[in-house]
Parts: structure tokens; sequence; C-alpha cells
């Protein structure tokens, strides 16, 4: 410690420093990068007695779930039901609130219960772990789409979401609406690979009127990544107070109206693929012609 300590010719005036910089808020080790100390047991000496400042303290992050058990316990519960809410170990449960006194022994019926739930609780969290692997196994045996794959999607996707032409109506017009958001990112990339020019889309966005209008103008703008002059008046659905909305929160904006003017030409090269995709379809295999 002497040899320490003879390093640094006035200890008092350095940890008169020290203290200076830790009662400002500094940690450990900002003030070993102020002053240069790079010996911790003479830095600990400096520092001796002062309480680190709070910002530099990490939350114990079992302390929430702590308070929790000790709550639940209270109330009657016992390990197991308490292991079902908080999903934590019966060891940890058991250390939280040993002190405590224990709950009355349930009926037999009660107990059976309890079992029942434990066991469809764990049920469903093993099925929604097979839900998650399922799709995630199924999303990445997708890979990447060449540009023949991402036309035939587009085109199957326009034919079942998009406008079509009736008999009794000849528009030919190209307009796509949906809520989804990534059905719109996979339709603005369709007609990104097939040229159509940015200049002309046109978009709106369809929401009732007692929605988040203005927030939802905002994200589909961000989406399609268009200026504001390219979306036309929004449509506001009327409430209807007898009706119970589902579509509500914070995921709920509406619909996205994306139309491509001059379309004529390209909704009939769209019929004209679904068509082929439908007779490619319905052939036995080989009897395609090339």
């Amino acid at each position: 410690m002497a040899e320490i300590t003879r390093k640094y010719d006035d200890f008092e005036g350095l940890r008169e420093q020290a203290v200076t910089l830790r009662r400002a808020g500094l940690s450990r080790r900002q003030i070993r990068d102020r002053l240069h100390v790079d010996n911790n047991n003479l830095l600990n000496r400096l520092l001796d007695g002062e309480p680190a400042p709070e910002w530099t303290k990490r939350p114990n992050a079992k302390d929430d779930m702590r308070a929790k058990a000790r709550e639940f316990r209270l109330k009657g519960m016992t390990y197991d039901e308490i292991q079902v809410e908080l999903g934590v170990s019966k060891s940890s449960i058991s250390l939280w609130v040993r002190d405590l006194p224990k709950p009355e022994r349930r009926k037999a019926a009660e107990q059976a219960r309890l079992a029942n739930r434990m066991r469809w609780e764990h049920e469903l969290a093993v099925r929604d772990r097979q839900r998650k692997q399922t799709k995630e196994t199924a999303k990445k045996a997708i890979g990447s789409l060449s540009a023949r794959e991402l036309f035939l999607v587009g085109v199957a996707l326009y034919w079942a979401e998009g406008c079509k032409d009736k008999p009794y109506d000849r528009r030919e017009a190209v307009t796509f609406v949906n809520s989804d958001p990534s059905m719109i990112q996979i339709y603005m990339a369709w007609l990104d690979l097939l040229g159509i020019e940015r200049e002309r889309l046109r978009f709106a966005v369809m929401i009732h009127e007692n929605a988040d209008v203005a927030g939802a103008e905002r994200y589909w703008a961000e989406l399609v990544r268009a200026d504001r002059s390219a979306f036309t008046k929004t449509t506001l659905k009327k409430h209807n107070p007898k009706t119970v909305r589902k579509n509500t929160g914070d995921t709920y904006r509406g619909c996205l109206v994306v139309k491509v003017l001059k379309g004529a030409d390209l909704y009939r090269r769209i019929e004209g693929s679904w068509y082929g995709i439908v007779l490619g379809a319905t052939q036995p295999i080989g009897e395609m012609s090339h």
C-alpha cells in the first residue's frame, strides 16, 4: 500500500478531487480516467464513504417480481399459483416469501382446478412455441424471389384484392385497396418491377371518422415513401353508434387505396396474365405449349 501512496505525493489532495467529482455525479470510471488513477485499491480509498450517484446503480430486474410474489403470497396463493402468474422458479419464490405465513390448505376440488389450469397453461405455451416455429420455418424456406416469381405473385395478389372490370362496366382501371401493410409493400414492389413510375400513382386513405386519421395518413405516406401531394382526400366512414367496432387501437390505420393513372394497358396485361396462370395451373404437367 505504501508503494501505491508514494506514487501520489498528495493523497489528501487527490482524495478531495475524487470526492468533488463523485458528488458532482461522476462514475468510478469517469473519475479514474479524469484523475489517471489506474489502481482499483487506491480508487477505493479515494472514494471511501462516498455513495455512488443514482444513475450508476443498476436496477434489480427481480425486484418487481419479488414484490408481486409477496403480494400474491399474502393473498393466500400457493407456490404453484404464483409460478403460473409470474413464470419464475419455485426456488426463487421460496426465497422471496419464506418469511410470510403459509396459506391455508385448499380443498381437493380447488387443488384439482389449479392442476388443470397449470396443465392448460403449459399446453398453451407448447402450442404457441410450435406455432411460432412453424411460421419461422416456412418464412425461411421462401428465400429471395426471382423477377418471374414476384410477377406471378403480384398478378394473383391484384386479381384477389384489386378492382376488376364487370361485363356491364368496362373501366380497365388499376386500383388496389388493402388494410394490410405487408400486402401494400408487395404490391408496391410489384409495380416497381413493372416499371410503373411513381408519378403515375395516386393514394387515398379510407378510415373510420373516429380513428386517428392524421396518424393513419402519416403512416401510409411513410410506408409507400410518397409525398403527401400524391394523396387525394381521405374518405371517412361514418360511425354507427349501434355497432361495436373491433378494428380499433394503435394498429388500426384504415385502408390504403393505390391507383395507377392511365392504367388501361396495365389492366389488360394483368387480366391476361391471370388467365394465363389459370391455364398453366389447370393443364396437366407437360402439356403446356412453349
